[in-house]
């Protein structure tokens, strides 16, 4: 009999990542609260609404039941939105066993709490943080299910973690490195995607390639600077999860992210963007949070405070440029603390 793998929930990137583990021959069990997607999943071996034309292994089935989804995996892969992450762990919490392996691959925060999403599935399933293992990197959905070659990282505060979580990802087509830095991997996808909103923001405006190039080089350096300032290690954010994820996300029109950005960016209103995306746009989320959370830290975020202004106050997107281009000279490097440069350099 296969081993067992159980994936919460059935959106993009969770049927994607169900599909790399039915590719590698496991039992792959996942988990919709909508009776419909189980169904078309399980007889028609599609998600359409998600993955349009893309044709699902036979070892793939879903349920709507949490409780048959988990019994008996030896993984369970968490993949809800940010807002519904607290919520889909307190299910899983009656059902959570010590030797099972716990991936999330969810980027963004909780919102009111400002925390990772790694620490809020430790509080409610009772266990330490460092069980918990984060996949991220620079991964379309739409990519993955084709199989097309893709490169992502998986982090944990545990070595054997990880490399549990190593082990049950690697395939021919979906190569995985480890990292200890489970703060910075997390942190680093979560970010990623507010830079994402104004690249695809600057490309709506019209404003070509040195504009974007620009803005992903120095929204890189905000991640990082607020990334070390809450513990990570500053050269995670030069790797996958970091300037990988950045660079896919910021780029494609695969990228929600970037999408609604450029659809802000056209001057559309924010409500009829969100209207038109059928699927979570985490970056919104995440601005709000990194807004809270730069204040807080004290961390200057020059980026993501103009798409804040842009998205929750209503500043028109040319004027937050304008702000962003008329701030006080500086040199280049005067971005990063001292603090931070020591820690890189030790």
């Amino acid at each position: 009999m296969s081993e067992k793998a159980a994936v919460l929930v059935a959106g993009s990137w969770g049927t994607a990542l169900a599909s790399v583990l039915a590719d590698k021959g496991l039992d792959v069990a996942i988990w919709t609260r909508n009776e419909a997607q189980r169904d078309e999943i399980n007889t028609l071996h599609r998600n359409e609404r998600f993955l349009p034309g893309v044709e699902l292994g036979p070892n793939l089935r879903a349920t709507t039941d949490m409780g048959e989804a988990v019994e008996g995996a030896k993984a369970v892969v968490i993949v809800a939105p940010s807002s519904a992450v607290r919520e889909v762990a307190k299910s899983l919490k009656a059902y959570y066993r010590k030797d099972m392996l716990v991936v999330h691959a969810t980027k963004g925060f909780e919102i009111e709490s400002m925390k990772r999403v790694s620490t809020v599935i430790a509080e409610e399933l009772g266990c330490e943080e460092g069980r918990i293992v984060v996949l991220s990197g620079p991964s379309h959905a739409e990519e993955v299910v084709k199989r097309y070659p893709t490169t992502v990282v998986v982090a944990s505060l545990e070595d054997d973690q990880a490399a549990a979580a190593q082990d049950l990802f690697m395939n021919p087509y979906f190569r995985v490195y480890t990292n200890r830095d489970l703060v910075g991997v997390e942190l680093a996808g979560a970010l990623k995607n507010i830079i994402a909103l104004g690249a695809g923001m600057s490309d709506g405006l019209g404003y070509g390639d040195n504009a974007k190039a620009a803005l992903l080089t120095r929204g890189l350096a905000e991640i990082t600077r607020i990334g070390v300032e809450m513990g990570a290690n500053p050269l995670t954010f030069a790797g996958l999860a970091g300037i990988g994820d950045l660079v896919v996300t910021a780029t494609s029109r695969h990228s929600r992210n970037w999408r609604a950005g450029f659809m802000l960016g056209e001057g559309k209103p924010l409500q009829e963007v969100l209207g038109s995306m059928g699927m979570v746009v985490e970056g919104i989320r995440t601005t709000k949070a990194a807004h809270a959370i730069s204040e807080k830290f004290q961390v200057q975020m020059p980026i993501a405070a103009q798409l804040y202004h842009v998205l929750f106050e209503g500043l028109d997107p040319r004027t937050a440029v304008e702000a962003l281009m008329g701030r006080d000279r500086k040199t280049e490097m005067e971005a990063m603390s001292l603090e931070t440069w020591e820690t890189w350099h030790t």
